[in-house]
């Protein structure tokens, strides 16, 4: 996906504004053929450290979150919306654009294309600049006129706001995926979008390298950073 992840970092400005946590790595989205879709979060840096997490929204749906620790749980729980949460190990691999994630009860693999146009704009923005909330918000207004469900900047639980500061997309263009035993079909749209947060993945699968700022509610106690 080209480069390093820049670092991460927790951000306070005056003494009563909301810690922001960072966390940069990548996102991917698809959907199957099954009706089921799969969001993954695979973070080089986080106040976690490195993890990763997977949000499934079933064909039935159910939305569930498999996050590998009680802390990260907790988090993410605490930032969107799921039906169920499972801790369990979410192991991810890459290799020659091929993605192998082991996540409990779910194996999935996906393989990324070239980059489009998107991709390549994305790509030259310096990642000082996708860092900055302003960034994000300033994208907010053209990602709303897309018919796709993205957004950049919004509400999350718990009082949070978040911003997402992209640096680069790739399609997807194969998936194969089990769920519990069950063959999930092929690569679909991500349609209808997920319901997690107040917004979704592209509806063309992909994976999008991205920064994301997590402001905490005001009065919350942040825990210890660990990047």
């Amino acid at each position: 996906m080209g480069g390093d992840p820049p670092g991460v970092s927790r951000e306070r400005g005056r003494a009563t504004d909301p810690a922001r946590l960072r966390f940069d790595g990548w996102i991917a989205g698809t959907g199957t053929s099954s009706g089921t879709r799969i969001v993954l979060g695979h973070w080089a840096r986080s106040p976690f450290g490195p993890f990763s997490d997977v949000m499934v929204d079933r064909a039935d749906g159910e939305r569930l979150l498999l996050a590998p620790t009680p802390e990260t749980a907790d988090f993410i729980a605490l930032t969107y919306a799921f039906d169920a949460v499972r801790i369990v190990p979410v192991r991810v691999s890459v290799e020659a654009g091929t993605w192998t994630v082991r996540a409990g009860a779910l194996d999935m693999r996906f393989t990324t294309g070239r980059r489009g146009p998107l991709g390549l704009v994305l790509r030259a923005v310096p990642g000082a600049l996708a860092r900055r909330p302003a960034w994000s918000a300033l994208l907010d207004v053209p990602a709303r006129l897309l018919p796709t469900g993205v957004r950049t900047r919004g509400s999350a639980g718990s009082g949070r706001r978040e911003w997402y500061g992209a640096r680069d997309l790739r399609p997807i263009v194969t998936v194969s995926a089990v769920f519990e035993g069950d063959d999930l079909g092929v690569m679909a749209p991500v349609e209808p979008p997920v319901r997690f947060g107040f917004g979704s993945v592209p509806r063309r699968p992909s994976v999008t390298r991205v920064t994301t700022t997590v402001a905490l509610g005001r009065g919350h106690t942040p825990f210890r950073s660990r990047a």
